[in-house]
């Protein structure tokens, strides 16, 4: 018998609230960070070592599985869950934002897009049935309607343009789910509109029209600045179902991501984690270190030795700066997969500072704390 989707709110402290999303494939807690795995892999880290940091679902990315190896190579061999050996939920986002922002010579019509691959420069053309067509060969327990990411900076007409024209997409990918999704699956709208309010709103409006699993805030962390982004979600979320889970798309430091359950949100991704740590930065909860310092050159001390996380308490800060400068494969990996690590923790105390109901104190102490640039951490 297949599970059906559904969300529940467990706990609440002001507007955070802690809950379960439960998919065929397993249970997600929130508020949920999701680790990106981009093409079919989260970089620089084993599908057990992502398991065993906490993480419930993962992300994958329409527009780069379906330029390489393809959506239907991908579905011929047992989707992407069997594909990658992960065997909890994905979400797959639809490709819009990477065809905006990597494509090359793109073309929007009221149709979809047209674009050229940043690979090869081969032509294809992503539509609203085309991106639902692809995410569900994929297997993914929960998709994303098509839609365009505004730009930022951006005037309000080309705003509110963009925002209707991807709000008829949503509707377009809703037919196209209805069509091609499996049982248990999900379908996400995502709210658009800039940082203008009046549109914010309009959107969200239309989305609950035509009916979601749940809904996602895109369009933001693309250069507005902190305050803004929390400005926008302020004035978002408070119109979006206290029913369905909310998902703030591409976000972001801890920083970000406290502030954001502080006003509603449930779900998170971000490429920063594995991103940071190819680049020789970690996450703790007293600030970042950077490993490329040659203070820590002679330092014996671990990441944290108080963490669970092998790769946080196993290994020297003098041996992973030593990785990091003779530029070692085992550098990124292990400094990705403790700050995987450290984001699932984050996540964790965060829902149970909630069930606790000391979440507003426990904002309070930790973003006081990750603010530290940790010179002697």
């Amino acid at each position: 018998m297949t599970v059906d989707f559904s969300f529940k709110v467990a706990a609440t402290d002001g507007s955070a609230r802690s809950g379960e999303i439960c998919t065929p494939r397993g249970s997600i807690r929130t508020p949920a960070f999701m680790p990106v795995g981009t093409a079919g892999t989260v970089k620089a880290m084993l599908p057990s070592s992502v398991r065993e940091t906490g993480a419930d679902i993962v992300l994958g990315n329409t527009y780069h599985l379906m330029l390489r190896p393809g959506a239907e190579e991908v579905a011929a061999l047992g989707g992407l869950h069997k594909f990658m050996n992960w065997d909890r939920p994905i979400l797959t986002d639809s490709g819009g934002f990477q065809v905006m922002s990597l494509a090359k010579l793109r073309k929007i019509t009221e149709a979809g897009v047209t674009f050229q691959s940043h690979i090869d420069g081969s032509k294809h053309e992503l539509t609203p049935e085309r991106s639902i067509e692809i995410q569900c060969l994929l297997g993914a327990d929960i998709q994303m309607v098509f839609d365009e990411c505004t730009p930022f900076p951006c005037e309000v007409e080309e705003a509110e343009a963009s925002m209707n024209l991807s709000m008829r997409w949503a509707e377009l990918s809703k037919e196209a789910f209805a069509k091609y999704a499996k049982p248990g699956h999900a379908l996400f709208g995502i709210v658009q509109g800039g940082v203008y309010p009046d549109l914010r709103l309009a959107s969200s409006e239309a989305l609950k029209k035509i009916g979601f699993d749940g809904y996602a805030v895109g369009g933001l962390a693309v250069g507005e600045g902190q305050q803004l982004m929390l400005q926008t979600l302020g004035i978002t979320v408070p119109g979006l179902p206290e029913d369905k889970p909310r998902y703030l798309m591409g976000v972001g430091t801890p920083q970000d991501i406290i502030q954001s359950v502080a006003r509603g949100i449930d779900m998170f991704d971000c490429v920063m984690p594995t991103r940071s740590g190819r680049h020789g930065q970690a996450f703790t909860w007293n600030g970042k270190v950077n490993l490329r310092n040659a203070r820590f050159a002679d330092d014996p001390r671990p990441l944290d030795e108080a963490s669970s996380c092998p790769a946080a308490r196993d290994y020297s800060r003098a041996y992973l700066h030593h990785l990091i400068k003779s530029q070692e494969y085992l550098g990124p990996m292990l400094l990705s997969w403790a700050n995987v690590h450290f984001y699932q923790d984050l996540m964790r105390e965060i829902r149970i500072a909630i069930e606790k109901g000391r979440f507003e104190t426990f904002a309070a102490e930790t973003l006081a704390r990750l603010e530290k640039v940790a010179p002697e951490a």
